[in-house]
């Protein structure tokens, strides 16, 4: 089956050397790109202080490919409105390059059999963005949430390359009417954040609640009582480019 994301980037490992480099240079260049930016000073995830983040929980997706319609689009357009990147109707933010989730249709060569889905940062285990960072500002939270921290990421884009989704988008323009809890700046790496600040407030990322087919499940995958793990036990999932070990918190039904 073609899912027509294959990475070209099979080697994901900086040089000592160049990784050495850029991180002796991190501050200037840092400083040098956030000179164009307007961040926030909020922090990426609004977990109260006083609630550490543990491994405790999993949290993951579940979408079940054979109720994504084609052509429906609420997943995408409650994403870039809750988090403010691309254009929604009736949204005065200016349209940007930035793609945190999009729409994808993939093929079976044999059968010609097509499945459209949304494809996302799929919050890998082991991911390959945080391998080849080299200030750290790609990172895996304990519950499994991948996010970037903006106010140490140089924007180098080694992340970019390693991402075997292409669910990483860098900002080329400068940023207005900023949302506080969703943090954009110039010259950084962004992704989908699972709405990390409606996860830490017990809610549904935006994309979830938003889906009128109820194609998407949130969820503790290591809960057995959770809906998400009881439905991965019924049904047969995937996760997308299973052959390289990443063990996502994305998975898909009925491909």
């Amino acid at each position: 089956m073609s899912k027509q994301i294959d990475s070209t980037h099979d080697d994901r490992q900086v040089s000592s050397g160049r990784r050495e480099f850029i991180k002796q240079t991190a501050a200037t260049a840092g400083a040098a790109l956030a000179s164009g930016a307007l961040l926030y000073t909020g922090e990426a995830s609004a977990k109260p202080a006083d609630e550490a983040v543990t491994s405790a929980q999993r949290w993951g997706i579940l979408v079940d490919t054979s109720k994504c319609a084609d052509g429906c689009n609420d997943c995408v357009n409650a994403c870039a409105s809750e988090n403010g990147w691309g254009s929604v109707e009736h949204d005065p933010r200016p349209k940007t390059d930035a793609q945190w989730i999009r729409s994808v249709t993939i093929r079976n060569k044999q059968t010609s059999a097509e499945h459209t889905l949304p494809l996302m940062c799929q919050h890998c285990e082991n991911p390959p963005c945080a391998d080849v960072c080299p200030t750290g500002a790609s990172f895996r939270r304990e519950d499994g949430i991948v996010l970037v921290d903006k106010h140490i990421c140089i924007g180098c884009r080694y992340c970019m390359m390693a991402c075997p989704y292409k669910a990483r988008s860098f900002v080329h323009e400068t940023i207005e009417n900023q949302i506080e809890y969703a943090p954009r700046g110039k010259g950084t790496v962004e992704a989908c954040t699972m709405c990390v600040h409606r996860v830490d407030d017990d809610r549904n990322p935006a994309c979830v609640e938003a889906c009128s087919h109820q194609a998407l499940t949130f969820g503790d995958l290591k809960d057995p009582n959770s809906d998400i793990a009881k439905q991965m036990k019924q049904h047969a999932t995937k996760e997308l480019r299973a052959d390289l070990g990443l063990n996502t918190g994305v998975r898909y039904k009925g491909l």
